[in-house]
């Protein structure tokens, strides 16, 4: 085998290397494709999950809202049953003192 048929051998050997590397490539293309199909359901579902994080944020705040106002209003429950209870300490001890009073 002489230089030429030598060179002539390699170019033909890297053509078809090439060629084949090629067309594995539109193979691996062809079946990665992604379809519109595809496409709009992950456009779909993003909308989808969009909504429900809007949806639970929502939530979220209300619950947040809801429990600073019943907090609120066990506060002040909690103080009136103070005052209510510091009344009638009061009461039974004016009471006490008038029946030993009322006993002298």
């Amino acid at each position: 085998m002489n230089r030429t048929e030598f060179i002539i051998v390699t170019a033909i050997i890297l053509f078809v290397a090439f060629s084949l590397g090629w067309f594995a490539n539109w193979l691996v293309h062809r079946f990665t494709r992604v379809k519109q199909s595809d496409v709009a359901d992950l456009d779909r579902m993003s909308q989808e999950l969009h909504a429900a994080e809007e949806t639970r944020d929502q939530a979220i705040n209300y619950l947040q809202q809801r429990e600073s106002e019943l907090v609120n209003q066990l506060t002040q429950t909690d103080a009136e049953l103070r005052a209510a209870m510091d009344g009638l300490r009061d009461a039974r001890r004016e009471a006490e003192e008038l029946r030993s009073h009322l006993g002298r």
